[in-house]
């Protein structure tokens, strides 16, 4: 409760008294039925959200920016519970490594879809990955059909068997 003396009268702030009883956490015996309810939905959904983000973080390994960061809603009870969070991830491509990019790619797709139950924002993210998977082969392909190419220019293809492999393949 703060208190506070003028030189006419003294003055009671009620309002920072009601904030300060709110603040303070309170037992299950200080709440209603009602808000007994509240608070064990709120721990439930608490543990779902850390446990989902976890799996995020586990998954998305040297990718991951850091821990999870979650939105937080106050209880009847005064104590704060996860209700939404998030891990952010390095979804850029790896610059002139299509090999490298699609490591990454599946590294996000893992990431993403981690979770029991994946949210949309994570399908997307999952999406998103195996659009940037698919254009780093198609950029491997385009670099061995160019190697295939320079190789039957220069006439290796009776000299490398391997590569002769490599043409009957893109051909």
């Amino acid at each position: 409760m703060q208190v506070s003396a003028s030189a006419t009268s003294p003055s009671v702030n009620l309002y920072a008294a009601s904030a300060a009883e709110k603040s303070k956490p309170q037992t299950d015996d200080d709440l209603t039925a009602e808000e007994q309810k509240k608070v064990k939905e709120l721990k439930k959904r608490d543990a779902e959200v850390r446990r989902h983000e976890q799996a995020h973080k586990a998954a998305a390994g040297q990718y991951a920016k850091g821990g999870p960061k979650f939105e937080f809603e106050t209880g009847p009870d005064g104590r704060q519970y996860a209700v939404g969070g998030e891990v952010s991830i390095d979804t850029s491509e790896v610059a002139n490594d299509p090999e490298a990019t699609i490591r990454k790619a599946e590294a996000i797709k893992r990431a993403a879809l981690a979770p029991k139950d994946p949210s949309s924002q994570d399908r997307r993210v999952a999406a998103e990955a195996s659009r940037m998977e698919a254009k780093a082969r198609q950029e491997l392909a385009e670099g061995k059909r160019e190697e295939v190419r320079f190789y039957n220019k220069e006439g290796g293809q009776e000299k490398n068997p391997a590569v002769s492999n490599v043409v009957n393949v893109f051909a």
